[in-house]
């Protein structure tokens, strides 16, 4: 017999787009320089009015901010900073009275070293809640293995009381959870019931490719700093898949809900399993291959990233999971730098709304369910941070003093951090050209970026040129055309080192995408069906004169096609 409701693809959360919102820096509502739940509140309007369907808010609960609320010391309660149970209650109301789906980010590979079942893991060798996180003993005086934490150092703190290591992936603040132990994963999943029924719509994953680790904990081949590096056995473990498809059938199943889960170093192979039609897992991951082509290095010019591998990579993804897995679309999130300035050109202003523009047509014209970071759809830039000691990311901060210890300047090293550093994606959101760019009445707990007097939401909405409005655009369009939720995926001209274009097509409609992704005019030949095929554009981010078969593509330029053959 077959069963219909795995063969029907139509997913409401394929046909949505999702706004991330990193709440310490979307909007504060009483002046502490902390953005918080009624600060979002307080801007639905503004993201209805933009036409995202889902909010995917990063974590909101109590922690001692070591890393900046991913490291959770209480999963049932909201920071003090960020608000009150009651201000999650009624953001989930307004929202869904608003047509919005709300998205809870889901930390569990590890919790905060002050959470409970911590402080009582510690407590005692016997106690009940030791086996909650993963101990071992050391090696002649040394850490169980020689592996480094992925924010430097070793990844093992010793526990003088205990005389054991516990492990530790990100901060010695940031302990691991041990999902062998199945009193963990049931916490876990009534924890997940208890913000289901509170009314969110889904959770994104973090560092859910984690949860499971090589059982015996070996050596990790050795880098140039002395350290093995985990991954290879830290991530897509053993067990992984039968914890999430556990995690399934114990939560996910019971409900419609939008996963998504951050899955470093996973491949197309990987994806078709966490993310299968079939549907026993997750709806889709963040997968981070075009997020290793550019590199920041101190005394070396910065490579930006390279078009022909970064299509190489888009494509791979397109057509490998079609119709056996789902994508979700993303150029940056608060972990990555601006989109705009790594992927685009933000040095004039004519180049960036130009090359914003570019990217987002670029990105939401293919298969997958988009994701925008809140100023994305600005044109937000990087930031110039004067010292180090207005940085405030715990990954740059060491990053910072790894490569002082290794003979860089500190000018070199903040020119990397201008590069690379994750506050540059953590700066307050710029509403308007007042002081603090609107986000507070108060101190901003993190710098403003210098530009958002040119670079504002208020001036956007008023400007139907903006690059807020041509999201906007973007947005309405995926809901009015079935061929770019649906539509399969063909690159054209892969060999072009200037140009990205690709071809979809759906049940008679084919939609053709051409980018520019080049500070260069460039001549555009195209063949003869093609010509044919395309007449008016259905979006595009500037006037593009065609003379017969040759398109006279500027600087940036994007712009998309739609013709239909279903009545032909």
């Amino acid at each position: 017999m077959i069963n219909n409701k795995l063969n029907d693809n139509k997913k409401w959360w394929k046909e949505s787009v999702v706004y991330q919102i990193y709440p310490r820096s979307f909007y504060d509502s009483n002046g502490d320089g902390i953005g918080d739940l009624r600060g979002i509140i307080n801007k639905l309007d503004y993201l209805v009015h933009l036409g995202v369907d889902v909010l995917w808010i990063c974590p909101f609960f109590t922690s001692p901010n070591a890393d900046n609320g991913y490291d959770i010391s209480d999963y049932r309660s909201i920071a003090q900073e960020c608000g009150t149970m009651e201000d999650c209650d009624n953001l989930l109301l307004r929202a869904h009275q608003k047509g919005l789906k709300v998205m809870m980010d889901l930390v569990v590979n590890h919790s905060s070293d002050e959470h409970s079942w911590f402080v009582e893991s510690c407590s005692s060798m016997t106690s009940n809640k030791r086996s909650y996180y993963i101990w071992r003993d050391g090696k002649s005086n040394e850490p169980p293995n020689n592996w480094m934490s992925f924010f430097g150092g070793d990844a093992w703190k010793y526990d003088e009381q205990s005389e054991q290591y516990y492990l530790h992936l990100f901060t010695e603040k940031q302990p691991d959870l041990n999902w062998e132990n199945s009193s963990v994963r049931r916490e876990v999943y009534d924890m997940m019931e208890y913000w289901i029924n509170k009314g969110f719509d889904g959770f994104r994953m973090d560092m859910i490719s984690l949860i499971s680790k090589v059982p015996d904990f070996p050596d990790g081949p050795m880098m140039p700093n002395g350290y093995g590096m985990p991954f290879p056995y830290v991530n897509n473990g053993p067990r992984v898949h039968e914890y999430l498809q556990e995690m399934h059938q114990e939560v996910l199943s019971k409900h419609d809900l939008i996963t998504v889960g951050e899955t470093p170093g996973a491949t197309t192979d990987d994806a078709k399993k966490y993310a299968s039609e079939a549907g026993n897992e997750l709806n889709m991951i963040f997968q981070f291959e075009h997020m290793q082509l550019d590199k920041a290095e101190p005394g070396k010019p910065y490579q930006r990233p390279d078009l022909i591998k970064l299509k190489q990579i888009m494509n791979k993804w397109q057509t490998q999971l079609h119709g056996i897995a789902w994508n979700s679309l993303y150029w940056n999130n608060h972990d990555q730098p601006r989109a705009v300035s790594r992927f685009g050109d933000d040095s004039t202003r004519k180049c960036r709304e130009k090359s914003a523009k570019m990217l987002a047509l670029c990105l939401h014209m293919m298969q997958g369910t988009p994701y925008i970071y809140q100023g994305e759809e600005l044109g937000m830039t990087n930031i110039a941070f004067n010292s180090i000691d207005e940085v405030n990311d715990v990954e740059a901060v060491q990053t910072y003093h790894s490569g002082i210890n290794a003979g860089a300047s500190p000018e070199e090293m903040m020119q990397v951090l201008y590069h690379r550093c994750r506050d540059n994606s953590r700066t307050p959101m710029q509403w308007d050209d007042s002081k603090n760019a609107g986000f507070t009445s108060g101190t901003p707990w993190l710098k403003v970026n210098s530009n958002y007097t040119e670079i504002n939401a208020k001036s956007q909405m008023e400007d139907s040129n903006s690059v807020l409005n041509f999201y906007r655009k973007l947005i309405c369009l995926r809901k009015q055309y079935p061929v770019i939720v649906n539509g399969d995926y063909q690159e054209l001209i892969p060999e072009d080192e200037r140009l990205f274009i690709y071809k979809r097509e759906y049940e008679g409609e084919k939609l053709y995408v051409i980018c520019n992704f080049k500070d260069e005019k460039v001549n555009l030949t195209l063949s003869n069906d093609i010509t044919k095929d395309i007449k008016d554009p259905i979006i595009t981010n500037m006037v593009i004169p065609q003379h017969g078969n040759i398109l006279s593509l500027d600087s940036y330029a994007a712009t998309a096609y739609i013709v239909s053959t279903k009545y032909d």
